[in-house]
């Protein structure tokens, strides 16, 4: 069985749901969130548990006969970032615990594309030095210290550390408001009656959440691993016109425009060619088809 912690966000979901597609057992801890989405509903056990919690989190280990973790329990920070530190460093280093403790056989944890932030190289290969500079933001600099943490934590133990230095992702289950990414707000107007802000102009590495979660899943079952660090998106860059034609033919009469202004360059995004070799992953989504599946999904879920 794997455990998957924050089981019931985003990212978490989706991986659980492409890991009991590809015939395993799954437990997922909910703490904040506990609805249930549709396509998980009745497939995964649902435990609601403070990560954080040593006895509760422990726990686990004596009902369930866990054999790896995917570690993506993750909080919102304020704006003074230790408490937010605090809280996510005390859940990692509890994670790392119960992976030592059960023996289990990979403990993949949730890094980040910024932590390549600095590197003027396209596309970020998982080889590269990771620079030292001031992340944009306090969740991305604590992905970056995840890394290091986890890699000692683990060294000698028998348990297979997986960094997963994930793209910026979206899809089904994302805050609809949120600021990290245009798709879901625009689509929220959209589909509210409103007329929808402008894009931005420029571009990025949008991984689709279904897509993640199963590049993820495949990581957590692959017979056998040759790194310890693997990028996880959709391993191609994407112009903002691109998106904002495919919202534009998803929600048709909508309107939405491309805000004037240039890009800064060429925008980073990830090479996935490790991934690729050593799982068989390939994105089933391009930028076209999850507009147009998030919008359907949009249509009968409220995020």
């Amino acid at each position: 069985m794997i455990l998957v912690t924050g089981g019931l966000g985003m990212i978490g979901a989706h991986t659980a749901a492409a890991l009991v597609d590809l015939g395993e057992e799954v437990v997922v801890t909910a703490h904040r969130r506990r609805d249930v989405p549709s396509f998980l509903a009745g497939r995964v056990a649902v435990e609601a548990v403070d990560v954080a919690d040593r006895d509760a989190f422990l726990a686990l280990g004596e009902r369930y006969d866990i054999g790896g973790i995917v570690h993506l329990a993750g909080s919102i920070p304020e704006p003074d970032p230790i408490p937010y530190f605090r809280r996510d460093t005390a859940a990692l280093l509890m994670a790392l615990e119960a992976a030592r403790s059960w023996e289990v056989a990979r403990f993949a944890v949730a890094g980040s594309i910024s932590s390549y932030e600095g590197r003027d190289e396209r596309p970020w290969t998982e080889d590269l030095a990771l620079p030292l500079a001031v992340p944009p933001h306090p969740i991305a600099a604590f992905k970056k210290a995840v890394e290091p943490l986890t890699l000692f934590a683990l060294a000698g133990t028998g348990v297979q550390p997986v960094i997963l230095r994930i793209g910026s992702t979206w899809g089904p289950l994302m805050d609809p408001e949120s600021p990290f990414n245009p798709v879901p707000s625009t689509v929220s107007a959209v589909l509210r009656g409103e007329r929808p802000r402008a894009l931005p102009a420029g571009g990025g590495d949008f991984g689709y959440a279904p897509d993640s979660g199963r590049a993820i899943a495949l990581l957590m079952t692959a017979p056998s691993l040759a790194h310890a660090a693997y990028n996880v998106s959709s391993g191609v860059p994407f112009d903002a016109r691109e998106l904002v034609d495919a919202l534009n033919a998803a929600l048709p009469g909508s309107g939405i425009e491309l805000a004037a202004g240039e890009s800064s360059g060429a925008a980073p995004y990830l090479d996935i060619g490790r991934l690729r070799a050593e799982t068989g992953f390939e994105p089933v989504f391009d930028i076209a088809a999850a507009v147009a599946h998030y919008v359907d999904w949009r249509r009968g879920n409220p995020r």
